[in-house]
């Protein structure tokens, strides 16, 4: 069940919005279709979304649900192909949520920078040339670079970067440089342009078989004989339910203060090893957790923890799905499909 609603609210009418969403196939955008399903906006003629996808016909295939939504409508195109982009329909607003955070790890650093900067300067144009009023960017906690010991949360004016020598900094630097390209653009066309960043997240569609610590330690619970920590368990990080996810971009997105950057993510912070326990604790009590501690490249992200007062402050915005349940309805969510 979808229950948050901080973006909904007498001052952020919903009226006559035309959306473009890019990566609306991907983990953002499926809670964001769904929080937009749940809510009363999705009735004809109030908001209409339009979703830029390469197969449209194989993700309606396996999520038969967004099939037939008079409100959706999905556009065949990349957004590295300026040319298959939806140029005859008007769009109020854009959201490019369109990384692959998911399969990025197995591309080259360049062609990762690549995606990132040349799909956004192209969705930027786009912009232009279709008179969008506002974009908004998701961008990523990884452009502060590594968090210092001494720092407890990163908030939105840490002056911190990646080291621009190391290629592993693919992803952090290109999120960067589309975050200068939309003040760029800004700039220059007036549009208005609020900035997303993201870190780290759970819920039911988030990969089990891949680099996201959360979902592995989830997967191993309702499969495996035991919940593995490859590392030494010691780094801090928090996670934000999906549907929590969802409500905040949506905000940012009506409401966030044009040039402004947010952060988005949770305030409970958990070590890696608390999280196995927790894991092990709520979804297979007596499966046991193996610490390997074994030396990892965390690329100096010991401690990944954001600073959400600012949107807080600024937007009402709330965690309203504490760690615990997001892991219960993440397993529920689970269980029974297919697992690696």
């Amino acid at each position: 069940m979808l229950e948050s609603n901080n973006w909904r609210n007498p001052d952020c009418d919903f009226a006559s919005t035309s959306i473009l969403l890019t990566g609306g196939t991907g983990f953002f955008g499926k809670a964001l279709l769904r929080l937009l399903e749940a809510s009363e906006i999705r009735m004809d003629g109030i908001c209409s979304v339009v979703v830029l996808s390469r197969d449209p016909k194989l993700f309606l295939k396996h999520q038969p649900e967004f099939s037939g939504l008079p409100w959706l409508r999905f556009h065949t195109g990349d957004i590295l192909d300026p040319a298959s982009l939806p140029l005859r329909d008007h769009f109020t607003h854009l959201l490019h949520a369109a990384t692959d955070s998911t399969l990025g790890p197995q591309m080259t650093p360049l062609a990762r920078y690549q995606q990132i900067v040349d799909g956004t300067r192209n969705l930027l144009e786009f912009a232009v040339t279709v008179g969008a009023s506002r974009l908004l960017l998701t961008s990523s906690g990884g452009v502060y670079g590594p968090q210092p010991p001494e720092i407890a949360t990163l908030s939105e004016d840490w002056p911190g970067s990646p080291d621009l020598h190391n290629p592993a900094n693919a992803y952090s630097l290109g999120k960067r440089a589309a975050e200068h390209l939309c003040a760029l653009y800004q700039e220059a066309y007036g549009i208005e342009v609020v900035i997303a960043r993201c870190f780290a997240f759970l819920g039911r569609d988030l990969p089990l078989n891949v680099h996201f610590a959360i979902g592995n330690f989830i997967r191993d619970a309702l499969t495996r004989d035991a919940i593995e920590v490859a590392g030494d368990g010691s780094p801090l990080r928090t996670y934000l339910y999906q549907d929590d996810l969802a409500d905040w971009l949506l905000t940012l997105m009506r409401r966030g203060r044009p040039g402004e950057a947010y952060n988005v993510g949770s305030d409970e912070v958990v070590s890696i090893a608390a999280l196995a326990h927790l894991v092990r604790d709520l979804l297979a009590p007596d499966k046991p957790v193996r610490i390997l501690g074994q030396q990892q490249d965390t690329q100096g992200r010991n401690r990944y923890i954001p600073d959400i007062r600012k949107a807080e402050r600024e937007l009402g915005l709330r965690v309203t799905i504490p760690l615990a349940q997001a892991i219960r309805r993440t397993g529920a969510a689970h269980r029974g499909q297919s697992l690696p």
